[in-house]
Order: structure tokens, then sequence, then C-alpha cells
């Protein structure tokens, strides 16, 4: 694999206006890719978040969607991969809409698709979060590639389960994306605290792109979007603004730390008696 690779999160706060979210996604896509990044990553449900009669109002499918016509178009015109977030689908056959992350390769055609597996049905902040109400939960881990780089694909309340990344890690990822929307209550206790150490216990990069502000009921997403080393080295932050990050992965420092210290290399799964077999 090459031994760089520049990679970019978009970060913003969304309305409930889909056409609006889409134009302004539009534009700080075009400034990630300025920055030279050969893959952008979006943030959680980018197109509007808010309650169940949004979530639905906001829902499409992959086949014809306006939301994927514009990803599609926009990792073309630039020629970059684009981790497009997550958007509300909607599927037939299925009840409930899934919580959606759709990878585009820069000829804009789907590359890999995965579905949030952990709902987010919790109390925290005064504020109740019912994620199942209108979502099921994905059945399945997904990887991919980026220019010669494993990436694995999770997202926002993902971060809370350390195994599904060492699954991911296992299966080879070397970097790990994470849109999110997550919450300004837990964000500023948890947010850098959880990402860099799912970085350095899989010795992986991890590029997180965070929406910011309020959207609903009082309710607010921290911000912050980071991208991580596998040594847990902040490599770079957003401030609290609808705005661009971006920075250069080196596979040799990856390479490095997981020679020199070789935590995955010294796994025991055998003796670990996981019913997962993780």
């Amino acid at each position: 694999m090459p031994d760089r690779l520049r990679v970019a999160c978009v970060q913003l706060s969304s309305t409930d206006s889909k056409a609006e979210n889409i134009e302004r996604a539009e534009g700080l896509v075009a400034r990630a890719a300025a920055t030279g990044a050969d893959l952008v990553v979006l943030p959680e449900k980018w197109t509007g978040i808010g309650p169940p009669t949004l979530m639905r109002s906001l829902a499409e499918s992959l086949e014809d969607g306006e939301t994927v016509e514009a990803m599609s178009g926009w990792a073309r015109a630039h020629g970059i991969t684009l981790v497009g977030g997550s958007i509300v689908e909607r599927r037939e056959g299925h009840d409930k809409l899934s919580n959606t992350c759709v990878v585009f390769d820069p000829q804009g055609e789907i590359q890999a698709v995965y579905r949030k597996i952990h709902m987010f049905d919790v109390e925290v902040g005064g504020q109740v979060y019912r994620e199942s109400e209108t979502e099921e939960p994905g059945d399945a881990t997904v990887t991919t590639e980026v220019d010669g780089w494993k990436l694995g694909l999770t997202v926002c309340y993902d971060l809370r389960f350390p195994e599904l990344y060492r699954v991911l890690a296992v299966e080879g990822a070397e970097l790990v994306t994470v849109p999110a929307a997550f919450t300004l209550f837990t964000g500023k206790d948890h947010w850098e605290l959880l990402l860099r150490a799912r970085a350095v216990e899989n010795q992986c990069y991890v590029v997180a792109a965070n929406q910011w502000g309020s959207f609903a009921d009082g309710k607010a997403a921290y911000g912050r979007s980071l991208i991580a080393d596998p040594w847990g080295i902040v490599l770079a932050e957003a401030p609290d603004e609808d705005c661009v990050i971006s920075a250069e992965l080196d596979s040799g420092r990856m390479e490095d730390i997981r020679r020199r210290l070789p935590s995955l290399a010294n796994r025991q799964p055998a003796a670990y008696g996981s019913p997962t077999g993780v």
C-alpha cells in the first residue's frame, strides 16, 4: 500500500432541511478535497437529525436517493473516496429504517455499505434517545480498501463497543472511520478518550467526523472532529464550527508501532473464552 494517505473530516451542524444540508456539505467536501485528501469523511446523519417524524421524512433508498446521487457526484468530481457519514435509509421489505454509511470510490460508484450495528438507546444529560424507535440494527461488520489501505467502518455509538473495533483490526483494518453525532453531554468526557483508546488498543488510525451544535429538543452534538494515530496522538482536531480538518497518515509509523509493541500479534484468542471467538 502507499506509505501516505491524506484524510479529511467534514464537521457541520445539520438543520432540518435536507436540501440546505446537501448544499452546505457540497462546499465543505470541496474544501476537504482541496486539502489534497484521498479520503473524505462526513458526519452521522448530516442530512438532518431530530425526532422520528423528521427522520422518516429524510429517509431514502440507496437506489434512487437524492443524497446518494449527490455524494456519488462529489466523489467523482473530486476524484476522492468518500465515506458518506450516514444517512437514514429506507429498504424495501423492512418496517424500520437503517442508519447507513455508504462509501463511494473516486468514480462515484458505491464501494461499500455499512449499517450501524449498535442502536443509541440511552438516557443521558436529562435527555432520552431511542434510536430503535425508528431504526433497526445492522448485522455485519464491513471493511473495504482505499488506495491499498484497509478501512473499517463504524458509526457513532459503535465507538463504545471495543469488540467491534477488535474484529475490524483482526480483519486487517489500518484505519477506522467514525461518522458521529456524539452528544455534547457525553462528548465532553468520553469522545476523545474513546477515540484515542480505540486507536491505541488496535494500533490503527481513527478518523472521526462529528456533528456539532444544537439540533432538536434541547439536544446537541459535541463536535471536535478528530484524527488520531496508532499511538493515540491527536493529529488534528476541529473547533466548534462548520469546518474541515485533515492529516496525513503514515503506514511506516503504524508498522513501527506494531513491531515494537506487538499487542495485536501477542493476542491469545484461545484463552479468552469469548462466545464470539474474538
